[in-house]
């Protein structure tokens, strides 16, 4: 019969509870922006009752209890995040493991393992990014958990700043192995692991798929999207067109993009004039195949990218973590006659049952045009001489969005304009296509870079012209110039953003942003951006003639066991234990002959006493011995006092 084990607590673990309860919670903090509320109270929940239990002397949970509860919260995930797998869902049950956990500990051993989920619950917030605050988080939160596991053996005298200061003595003598260990240990070209992006919210940014009218109104998103830093002059608000996704499908209310594959050699053919921009872009992960570059690309270097045959740029793999490569541009390009893939008739298809209303205007407007030059000035000059505007609160719009949008709410921001725009095309067989990506960007004095963000989000509309190939055409700038002229942040200081629902940052704050953002950068291409490029690049700096995996590894290997001989060489000689001086070798002789050891804390008086008892040497003898000692050592004349102590113990038989 098996004993059931006893479900009370005598307090024993008052004092160190405190310490794992606040580990736990400090390894909580950078997930809990992604936890379900009712995860968060279940864990303060639990660490409340349990810590009442402790306090009061009270019974822990029964096992049909807990097994309740863990059912019940499992269920709970499974619920909330449709799965119980990935970086959102294994936090959440790792979160909630650690609640219940608290509830069936009853001995340090049980809190030991609590540290250890603590420890994985800091290493699994690196899997959504590692920010710049991220370095100082996982010092002190490692900091916390070593003093909380050294506070549950610590003694009565020991304080909380002896542990403290001997945590952070262990993470000292482990930093030259992770140091070590971060250089020289080889790089993987991608990731053991795939993050995937919340697109539950509705904020201005790209997508794979453009449907104007669905959403009502766009929050503003001051995430960064990419950061670009040229190698000469940074080109002028209006020509910072940076293409992302070409779309070309349309359904009568939404965009998608092509499913074209690899075509040999396109940029090849497109044909460039002007100034040649040459630019690095760090940018940040998509999930999405798209690779943006300011428009239009020619050449650049990030492997497993080519363009598509509507001059998109694409990589074999989603952008699953950020990447940096180089690439240059010219604004002023030509796109000859080139073979339509897909056909020239896919860019001017569009639905027949709907947006009816639109497909009248084109074609009256198309009638009254001499060519399709003018026609396209015709629409332009309707947007920016009528009541069009340019807001990021647009009314919903219904089953013919491009109609309701013309003719009955004419608000809208560029998704709704470059839409429009593109159906008045299409209508009149002219081919027409919608780009998105981003425009402007902002520059950061203090670290010379572009910062791009999500709120600089754009669409534009690109038509075919026999005689001039593909022509960028961006409606926006016949309704909101300030939006195409000075960039949507820009403007947005300006004052004419307001109108839009775009809002300024303070002065402070925005000197605030740069200097963050600055240091952002700095982390990312020193810190974030050691790839396997990078660790090559370095290993042959540091002399080693076409590095390799084996090789580095074989570094890394003696780097290892060099700090570990030296790391413990130091810690040998820190604490070794003090040498012996001309009295304590004279009185381990003495000792030695009076055949016992000495207690602990005992006197000369008392050990004296013990000896004469055993009658191995005479009592003069050790009183002689005894006296002699200890004026030696506390007395004035030292020296002389040696002198007799040492004819003292050489006179013993």
């Amino acid at each position: 019969m098996i004993k059931a084990q006893p479900r009370g607590t005598d307090g024993s673990l008052l004092e160190s509870l405190p310490w794992t309860l606040g580990a736990l919670a400090i390894s909580l903090l950078p997930h809990l922006p992604y936890l379900a509320f009712w995860i968060t109270g279940a864990f303060v929940f639990c660490a409340a009752w349990r810590y009442i239990i402790e306090r009061q002397r009270r019974m822990l949970p029964s096992r049909w209890v807990r097994g309740g509860l863990a059912l019940v919260c499992f269920l709970g995930v499974l619920g909330t995040y449709s799965s119980i797998s990935g970086v959102g869902p294994g936090s959440a049950l790792l979160a909630i493991m650690a609640a219940l956990k608290l509830l069936e500990t009853r001995r340090r051993r049980d809190q030991f393992v609590l540290l250890f989920i603590s420890i994985f619950l800091v290493m699994s917030s690196l899997l959504r990014e590692q920010y710049l605050w991220s370095l100082p988080y996982l010092v002190l939160s490692t900091l916390a958990i070593l003093s909380a596991w050294l506070r549950m053996s610590a003694g009565p005298l020991e304080t909380a700043q002896q542990s403290f200061a001997t945590s952070g003595r262990l993470m000292l003598y482990a930093a030259p192995l992770a140091i070590a260990m971060w250089i020289f240990f080889p790089r993987l070209a991608s990731p053991f692991w795939a993050v995937p992006i919340d697109t539950s919210r509705a904020t201005t940014g790209l997508s794979d798929q453009m449907s104007p009218g669905d959403i009502s109104s766009l929050s503003q998103s001051d995430e960064v999207a990419f950061r670009v830093r040229f190698d000469g002059a940074i080109p002028e608000a209006r020509d910072r067109y940076w293409r992302g996704l070409v779309m070309t499908s349309f359904n009568g209310r939404t965009w998608r993009g092509s499913q074209s594959g690899i075509a040999p050699a396109v940029q090849e053919k497109i044909e460039v004039t002007g100034q040649a921009y040459s630019y690095e872009i760090t940018l940040e992960a998509t999930q999405q195949q798209w690779v943006v570059a300011m428009d239009m690309p020619i050449e650049w270097d990030l492997s497993r990218t080519f363009m598509k045959p509507e001059q998109q740029l694409a990589h074999i793999t989603p952008i699953e973590q950020r990447v940096a490569y180089n690439v240059v541009s010219y604004s002023d390009y030509f796109v000859p006659a080139l073979p339509f893939r897909p056909p020239k008739s896919w860019y001017t298809r569009i639905p027949s049952d709907s947006n009816l209303r639109t497909m009248e205007l084109a074609r009256a407007l198309r009638a009254a045009a001499a060519s399709d030059m003018d026609f396209i000035d015709a629409v332009l000059r309707k947007f920016r001489e009528e009541e069009y505007f340019y807001t990021l609160q647009p009314p919903t719009l219904g089953n013919n969005p491009v109609d309701e949008f013309l003719f009955e709410s004419r608000q809208g921001f560029c998704e709704h304009y470059a839409s429009a725009f593109a159906v008045l095309m299409r209508s009149a067989g002219i081919p027409a296509r919608v780009v998105l990506g981003y425009h402007g960007g902002e520059i950061n004095p203090m670290g010379g870079h572009l910062i791009v963000r999500q709120s600089d989000a754009h669409a534009w509309t690109e038509v075919w012209l026999d005689e001039l190939g593909w022509r960028r055409v961006d409606p926006t700038a016949a309704v909101a110039p300030e939006r195409i002229e000075y960039g949507a942040r820009d403007a947005t200081f300006g004052g004419v953003g307001e109108s839009w629902g775009f809002s300024a940052p303070s002065e402070l704050l925005q000197k605030l942003t740069m200097t963050w953002d600055a240091l952002n950068a700095r982390w990312n291409d020193w810190i974030l951006a050691y790839g396997p490029d990078k660790q090559m690049s370095f290993m042959e700096w540091l002399g080693m003639k076409q590095p390799s995996w084996r090789k580095m590894l074989l570094t890394l290997v003696f780097l290892v066991i060099a700090l570990i001989v030296a790391i413990s060489g130091f810690l040998m000689l820190r604490y070794r234990p003090p040498r012996k001086d001309r009295l304590s070798i004279l009185y381990q002789r003495f000792i030695k002959k009076a055949g016992i050891e000495p207690r602990v804390g005992e006197t000369p008086q008392e050990f004296a006493a013990r000896v004469a008892a055993t009658d191995a040497i005479p009592i003069d003898s050790i009183s002689t011995v005894t006296e002699t000692y200890l004026d030696a050592r506390y007395g004035a004349d030292s020296s002389q006092s040696v002198a007799r102590f040492e004819q003292a113990v050489d006179a013993l038989r």
